[in-house]
């Protein structure tokens, strides 16, 4: 699966999102499950034989309040809010960028904005890496209908071989949906 001597490595595209808890601006459980999983089992100590690729995709506020408790009296201000958004995107890639040169993987990392299953296999399409690894939340077949799973839709609908990486039981936040 890894590179042959001298040749390309492989490239791993690893779907990331932030963490839906209150107060927890970081990556998200799932997303640091399935980044760990990969380097753990998959990377191991052949860190040259790989090259991971990460992708963020910011979900826009369906109803264009995202901040409801914000107050808007001039132009600058959206240009505010639009830029906090881009920092949050790249404070969260910066965690797996900032650990991958720790551990000698090469990696790169970008932002999409968008629907994230649509997104995702939108960008599997153009990039078209060996595979695509997401993280799963293990919600029950009830929560599903009302979520929804990125991870599910992806392994249906990506052009590449996809891994869905299920969240460890024992990091389930009490509400599951959450992440």
């Amino acid at each position: 699966m890894a590179a042959a001597e001298g040749g390309e490595p492989t490239r791993i595209m690893v779907a990331v999102n932030e963490s839906t808890i209150k107060g927890y601006p970081h990556a998200s459980i799932s997303s640091r499950g399935a980044f760990e999983w990969t380097l753990k089992k998959i990377v191991r100590s052949n860190t040259s034989g790989f090259k991971l690729l990460f992708l963020h995709v910011q979900v826009p506020d369906e109803d264009g309040f995202d901040d409801m408790d914000s107050i808007f009296a001039s132009p600058e201000d959206f240009r505010t809010m639009k830029h906090r958004d881009k920092i949050r995107g790249l404070h969260l890639l910066e965690y797996f960028v900032k650990h991958c040169h720790e551990i000698g993987v090469a990696c790169e990392a970008w932002v999409k904005k968008g629907d994230p299953k649509e997104i995702i296999c939108h960008e599997v399409k153009r990039i078209q890496p060996d595979f695509l690894v997401v993280g799963s939340r293990g919600l029950g077949p009830f929560q599903k209908v009302f979520v929804g799973t990125v991870s599910e839709f992806c392994v249906k609908h990506a052009d590449c071989p996809v891994i869905a990486i299920k969240r460890n039981a024992a990091q389930t936040p009490q509400d599951p949906v959450d992440d």
